[in-house]
């Protein structure tokens, strides 16, 4: 089976000082890969700043044969996002990867969240990774080809309590997928995204015995794949630990259409609504395809009266 390499491309990694950062960057670099190591250092809640973290990945790299650089600049402002993405052009004179992995935790019960810790979790998660994507891309558009992967979280996807900031962040960032990869169809760039479980510092207290069998560089594989210019989807959003992979995906059932249309029959039908045991199922891959659904519910209806 032929190696995946990635030699003489460039990848950018986010908060790649420690956890799945630090995993996807090595995986990256050992497959050839020259590759930027930001991280701005700072403390699980976003707090401080250090370049130490940054480097010790660099240095790990580096020691094992590897090519990469640090930087130390706040994905959570436009003018940080450009300096990261000039930073890898700077180093390495372009890019061809962007893995939007950093992260912070502030987690609070909803009607307790004070608006810092709403603003600050966006910030980096879901402004963090349009801060940084948007030079990206850019650039990628120029060249014809680019890869990006977003980290999307299953608390943003399925819910959690506690996490309204992080899973409205991280449901945006599913959301930013699709778009992206509309987008870059038509320039030879691939956006996907991965909904991780791994045993990090931001989930140390809570996985127990699970931890031992979901670590970081079981995620990277699927990373190394998505970034890389064999990979053959588009606008995806996989669940991955320990090495189980699944696609998640929106659906919906075929719907009712309803002759009566008020709040009375809504009640009425919402078991009919809201039933998952029934045959059809639509996947609508754009807001498009869903109009395109709508549209021919709406036309049969009239052509039967």
């Amino acid at each position: 089976m032929a190696e995946l390499r990635f030699d003489g491309r460039v990848a950018i990694i986010t908060g790649a000082g420690g956890g799945l950062g630090r995993s996807h960057a090595l995986e990256l670099a050992r497959r050839g890969a020259h590759v930027l190591v930001n991280d701005l250092g700072g403390a699980l809640d976003g707090s401080g700043s250090s370049a130490s973290a940054a480097q010790r990945v660099v240095d790990e790299i580096t020691s094992l044969g590897g090519s990469a650089a640090p930087n130390h600049d706040s994905v959570a402002t436009p003018e940080g996002g450009q300096a990261i993405v000039q930073a890898a052009i700077d180093a390495f004179g372009r890019v061809d990867v962007l893995v939007n992995n950093a992260g912070i935790l502030r987690d609070k019960a909803f009607h307790k969240m004070d608006p810092a810790m709403i603003d600050t979790v966006i910030d980096v998660h879901l402004k963090g990774a349009l801060y940084v994507s948007q030079p990206a891309f850019g650039l990628m558009r120029e060249q014809g080809y680019g890869r990006i992967v977003n980290t999307s979280s299953a608390s943003g996807l399925f819910g959690n309590f506690g996490q309204a900031n992080y899973g409205a962040a991280k449901a945006g960032l599913a959301g930013l997928t699709r778009v992206l990869a509309l987008e870059g169809a038509s320039c030879g760039i691939r956006v996907n995204a991965i909904a991780p479980i791994a045993a990090t510092r931001m989930t140390a207290e809570i996985l127990g015995d699970l931890a031992a069998l979901v670590s970081p560089d079981r995620v990277s594989p699927l990373v190394a794949y998505l970034a890389h210019e064999e990979c053959s989807v588009s606008g995806n959003v996989y669940s991955v630990a320990g090495g189980r992979i699944a696609r998640i995906f929106v659906a919906e059932t075929d719907g009712v259409l309803l002759t009566d249309n008020t709040a009375e029959a809504i009640r009425e039908q919402l078991s009919e609504i809201d039933a998952l045991d029934v045959e059809v199922f639509h996947q609508p891959l754009s807001l498009d395809d869903e109009t395109a659904i709508i549209a021919k519910a709406l036309y049969r209806d009239e052509s039967a009266a």
